[in-house]
């Protein structure tokens, strides 16, 4: 397949132009940090994760300010083939290394803005990656991915320098039209991975929760994998087909489902549907999020049903040519692709009309909240009438209270998922969620 556009002809290479009031920042000192939290098992792409590193970046510029940017890692979901080759331990301590090049990298120069910053960064930190896991054509989603606490830290700094006080204020005027929208509910969306029985599917519908992501590609062979997927798929809309929610135009639970590429074959998926047309489900499928591998670049503009790219769309070109590719959505994610990715990718899909969602790698609650400032600002998705969060730490995180504990602002309204919606409510908009204020706990990691 041969893609006509290009990322010069749709002005995604132009540099920032810095913006009057942003000041120069040097950065004086730089650090790193890690705590390991354990999960319950959470099975998708053929492996699973039990253990989860929650990683913190401490920059300090010339004034003396420190901030601490968070990030979670998710080898698993960034290259499954790292995940693969080492134990997890070992893919978590590659990732970590390649988020402490990035500080040193950076430490001693200066920048205007993160979106800047990233830019330079990002290249170095990849080639780093590719030599230190073996894998030469290692995802730039790995990179990204590891550049999350570094992003962060950067952005709070460039708050502070240029007295912003408010998410929004952060947000460069060239990204603001695609992050403009205010919602006073996000879905609060949980995640069920592969071999999730239909009764606790069943009981999160029963608590509220009108949309689900579920994990299809099941272990096993293709042949193996789609037998188990039809099964689920059967399973699934009889035990809650016929649940309904104010939320969507059609007053019925809509379908999420997540293949996280493991469908080979274009006919594979159309099967999947051919079977969910036979049930009477296929009318319900809200999206179909990356049934195929990266390197598949098969037409999908004509399966009937919106289909997402995540993690494919590492970048703003790749999230372009994606949607040349026929894809339909976007699966955004500034706690995985950092907030400055993250942006880009907003507003090129703003300008294309493509829709956004936000999708979780299982955060910790900062760094939710952190995801819940975009989803509540991207235009509504089809035929729904709130923002949409896929939200699933509680779910998986063995000490979720304790972590919940470390929030600033535990306890705020936004922060409870209330009947399956999160409350963005005025309070959320003016303490930009709480993200601008420090952690006692992250603090603590790095004593003066």
């Amino acid at each position: 397949m041969k893609y006509t556009g290009s990322a010069a002809a749709l002005g995604l290479t132009e540099p920032i132009v810095a913006q009057p009031q942003e000041k120069t920042i040097r950065i004086k000192n730089v650090d790193a940090n890690f705590e390991r939290e354990p999960l319950n098992a959470y099975r998708f792409k053929g492996g699973a994760i039990t253990d989860s590193w929650q990683v913190a970046a401490m920059l300090e510029s010339d004034s003396g300010v420190r901030k601490i940017g968070l990030g979670t890692q998710g080898v698993l979901w960034s290259d499954a083939r790292v995940a693969a080759g080492h134990s997890e331990s070992a893919g978590n301590a590659l990732m970590y290394a390649m988020s402490e090049r990035a500080l040193q990298i950076i430490k001693g120069t200066s920048f205007t803005n993160p979106v800047e910053l990233m830019e330079k960064v990002l290249p170095e930190v990849l080639d780093y990656g590719k030599k230190i896991t073996g894998v030469p054509d290692l995802r730039k989603t790995f990179a990204l991915n590891a550049l999350v606490c570094v992003d962060n830290a950067a952005w709070l700094l460039y708050a502070h320098e240029n007295n912003l006080k408010t998410f929004d204020e952060m947000i460069p005027a060239a990204y603001r039209p695609g992050l403009s929208y205010r919602h006073d509910k996000v879905a609060s969306i949980p995640s069920f991975s592969v071999g999730t029985t239909t009764e606790r599917i069943k009981a999160a519908a029963d608590e509220g929760y009108f949309i689900l992501k579920l994990k299809t590609g099941a272990a096993g062979t293709q042949k193996e994998m789609l037998e188990k997927d039809l099964e689920f798929l059967t399973a699934l809309h009889k035990t809650i087909g016929h649940y309904e929610t104010p939320y969507t135009k059609s007053g019925k639970i809509p379908y999420y489902f997540d293949a996280n590429g493991r469908y080979e074959h274009k006919d594979t998926l159309l099967r999947f549907l051919d079977h969910a047309k036979k049930i009477g489900a296929f009318d319900q499928i809200a999206v179909v999020e990356e049934p195929f591998a990266e390197n598949n670049e098969v037409y999908v503009g004509d399966f009937g049903v919106r289909i997402a790219a995540d993690e494919s769309a590492h970048t703003v070109e790749d999230a372009a040519r994606r949607i040349e590719q026929g894809y339909s959505a976007i699966a955004v994610k500034a706690i995985a692709k950092t907030l400055s990715m993250t942006m880009k990718i907003a507003q090129l899909a703003y300008e294309k009309n493509i829709p956004c969602f936000c999708a979780d790698l299982t955060v910790s609650p900062i760094l939710v909240d952190w995801n819940k400032s975009v989803a509540a600002r991207l235009p509504p998705f089809p035929n729904m009438s709130i923002g949409l969060q896929e939200t699933n730490g509680h779910q998986y995180y063995k000490n979720w209270d304790r972590l919940m504990s470390y929030h600033p602002k535990a306890g705020s309204t936004w922060t409870k998922t209330v009947k399956g919606v999160y409350p963005t409510d005025a309070s959320f908009y003016s303490q930009s969620a709480g993200i601008f204020e420090p952690s006692a706990h992250y603090e603590a990691l790095f004593p003066k």
